[in-house]
């Protein structure tokens, strides 16, 4: 449709009044704000404020004549684009100044029609997430499914569910010492739990005698959380009595009967901790606040590690491994050690609570820093780039980032939690940087994390050494499949860890550094021998930044990132490494003439491994089956979606955009030189590259 006839259209099916009722609720919500200037006034509302405003303009919109006519630029009509927004906006990950130019437009009587509808094809075009992948023949590489792999929260709740249980594993209860090990930092929490228990035996009316006092008898759900939020505020109370500058990092929280804010789909809570320590009753909560979770299990038969994942008489933990959880205790009957959970929870600061102390917040900045030839270096994070949203992983998270003293050159960081057999990225990236490996991001920086010149791995660091195999539901067959071989590799890795690899509490954000080598007391000889599963915390930091190829500006672009990407394949595997996962989120596009980067490369060496040759490089054989398809299976799985060019030409046209409809004879050519007679290659051909290449680049041209 031409601008035209787009302007045609619109100006025959005006707005009018479809807006009022958007703009009614932006007066409540502003009540009492000076509304003379909207722009200033939507910038300070609070993100839950925008995300109802948006939830409201979205919803008027999409019900007008013509959402269901204007033709959108991913393909389909305007209103699509708008379903897609207002579940987008919702998530607690959403980007709001991405929505917030069509909030301000449609807030002024002055907007044109045409300009509000203008700025939603700009926002649908920045928040439509990549096509999902289409199940059967046409499923990535990567096959082990995770809740990190969800497009969109459209799936159903007992397959999520389904594939969280998947994801976590085995989930191990009872084991020793649990409370101590993971209460036992927390600054003077001995002492004051016991004073504060002393405290509530004391007197006539004392809080507990035998059991705790106003407990409900029958249970009730209500009752009882109204009575647990209650009582832990006295406790608090008492704490800070016993102590007054001790400091309250959250709070109790109760609200079971209403959601808490910042998931797509409605969650509600029986009980948890929020890190807002002016919450009421009435507050309205982000789950992102809320990482200490709680729920009312009034059957104990309930109490067991497939029905019971969270409960107020056993405290579980989840971490990169999956999950682990203490004895079960009665609260009435061990009244000391409910105390001091409660005020262990209150009282844990952000490192003891799971935050990464190596990520600084100062002045409104976060920051790492690490050591290079010696001297300090300090990255700021601009902006988070992805996180990986899983529970048991390798939660990758990245961030875009800069130098201190050279903002205009950009940077990215990637966490992430490895497995102690795979090679490690950070390796692979610097030997390719160094043999001049083309188009792939360039290597800066990698180290292994360290908490306090420890290994920040999941099963000596997080766990604090708690051994699953004494859990009173352990079972050796349920072990996971990967048994590590302990952090003695990390360890001898560490010793010239840089400073960035070194945690620090919140306390310590200004404090000196200390040396980067320092001395190493585990034994490799009791590491090898360690058969427990073992993630450890690895920081990868490149020279290159871009966005996903899906987001090229037009064909051609597309087109000639397709080609420097199969260049950088080429690259690597001349250099002796092969990738092994290629998807639409590891190519990338950089059409920013001010960026540095490569103008298209690839990323994410996470799975990739080093050829055999010569007797060199090493196959961890568990992991290519357990991460990838067998190649003759996956290549059965694509031959039938590429052997006849009828069906192949047919799911091309269904599945590709109308935008990018023009490209099915160039694809429809490829899938000739790569499966030629629609057959697959039956021995190596190196030669593939560059006609592939060739391909792409005549497309260009034409």
């Amino acid at each position: 449709m031409s601008d035209q006839q787009r302007s045609i259209l619109i100006a025959q099916h005006p707005i009018k009044n479809g807006l009022n009722g958007f703009r009614a609720t932006f007066t409540l919500i502003c009540h009492g704000a000076d509304l003379s200037s909207p722009d200033e006034v939507v910038d300070q509302l609070k993100r839950e404020d925008v995300q109802d405003l948006a939830s409201s303009l979205l919803t008027a919109l999409q019900i007008l004549p013509a959402a269901r006519l204007l033709p959108s630029n991913s393909g389909g009509i305007i209103r699509s684009d708008l379903l897609r927004l207002i579940s987008a906006v919702a998530s607690n990950d959403f980007d709001l100044e991405r929505i917030k130019p069509l909030l301000k437009a449609s807030i002024v009587d002055a907007s044109t029609d045409e300009q509000i509808w203008n700025l939603v094809d700009v926002a649908a075009a920045e928040s439509t997430p990549p096509p999902r992948t289409v199940a059967s023949s046409l499923q990535q590489t990567p096959w082990l499914h995770k809740t990190s792999s969800f497009a969109n929260s459209s799936e159903y709740r007992q397959d999520v569910d389904r594939v969280l249980k998947t994801e976590l594993g085995p989930l191990y209860v009872g084991l020793p010492h649990f409370h101590s090990t993971f209460f036992g930092h927390v600054s003077g929490l001995q002492s004051a739990s016991a004073a504060v228990f002393k405290r509530c035996t004391e007197g006539k009316d004392a809080l507990f005698a035998g059991g705790w006092k106003g407990w409900p008898e029958d249970a009730n759900q209500d009752d009882v959380l109204t009575w647990f939020a209650d009582l832990s505020e006295k406790l608090g109370k008492l704490s800070n009595d016993h102590n007054p500058n001790a400091t309250h990092m959250r709070r109790p929280l109760a609200q079971p009967n209403k959601p808490i804010q910042g998931s797509t789909a409605e969650r509600k809570l029986d009980i948890g901790f929020v890190s807002d320590t002016n919450a009421g009753k009435d507050t309205r909560c982000q789950w992102s606040q809320i990482l200490v979770p709680g729920e009312l299990k009034a059957n104990p038969s309930a109490d067991t590690a497939s029905k019971a994942w969270l409960d107020l008489g056993r405290i579980w933990v989840f971490d990169r491994l999956g999950g682990v959880a203490s004895d079960r205790f009665d609260i009435n009957e061990d009244g000391p050690q409910f105390v001091s959970t409660i005020l262990g929870f209150l009282c844990m600061n952000q490192a003891e609570c799971g935050f990464d102390p190596t990520i600084i917040a100062k002045d409104g900045r976060r920051f790492i820093e690490i050591e290079q030839n010696g001297q300090v270096q300090r990255l700021v994070l601009e902006k988070l780039m992805k996180r990986a949203p899983c529970i048991a992983g390798r939660a990758t998270t990245c961030w875009k980032a800069h130098r201190e003293e050279d903002p205009g050159v950009p940077f990215v960081v990637k966490d992430s939690w490895q497995y102690t057999e795979r090679d490690e990225e950070g390796d692979l990236l610097q030997e390719a940087t160094e043999r001049g490996v083309v188009n792939v991001a360039r290597y800066y920086h990698h180290a292994t994390v360290c908490v306090h010149g420890k290994i920040d791995d999941a099963q000596d660091n997080v766990r604090g050494g708690l051994d699953i195999r004494t859990a009173s539901n352990y079972r050796p067959k349920r072990l996971a499949l990967s048994t590590g071989t302990g952090v003695a590799d990390a360890l001898r890795n560490g010793r010239n860890n840089a400073r960035s690899s070194v945690k620090r509490s919140s306390s310590q954000a200004g404090a000196s550094l200390p040396p980067s080598k320092r001395s190493c007391s585990a034994s490799p000889t009791k590491a090898s021998n360690n058969p427990l599963p073992n993630r450890v915390h690895r920081r990868v930091i490149m020279r290159d930044y871009g966005e996903p190829i899906y987001k090229a500006s037009t064909r051609q672009a597309l087109l000639a990132a397709l080609e420097d990407c199969i260049a950088g394949h080429q690259s690597l595997q001349q250099a002796g490494i092969l990738h092994r996962d290629i998807s639409v989120n590891n190519l990338m596009i950089n059409e920013d003439k001010e960026n540095p980067s490569w103008r298209s490369f690839l990323i994410d060496l996470d799975l990739a491994i080093r050829e055999k040759r010569d007797g060199k490089g090493r196959v961890v054989a568990r992991f290519d089956k357990w991460n990838f398809v067998d190649t003759d299976e996956l290549a059965g799985m694509k031959k039938g979606e590429i052997s006849d060019e009828a069906d192949f030409v047919r799911s091309a046209n269904e599945y590709f955009t109308e935008y990018y409809q023009p490209l099915i004879p160039c694809i429809n050519t490829l899938r000739k030189v790569v499966f030629p007679n629609g057959r697959r290659w039956a021995k190596e051909d190196l030669g593939l590259y560059d006609r592939m290449k060739a391909v792409l680049r005549g497309a260009q041209e034409g």
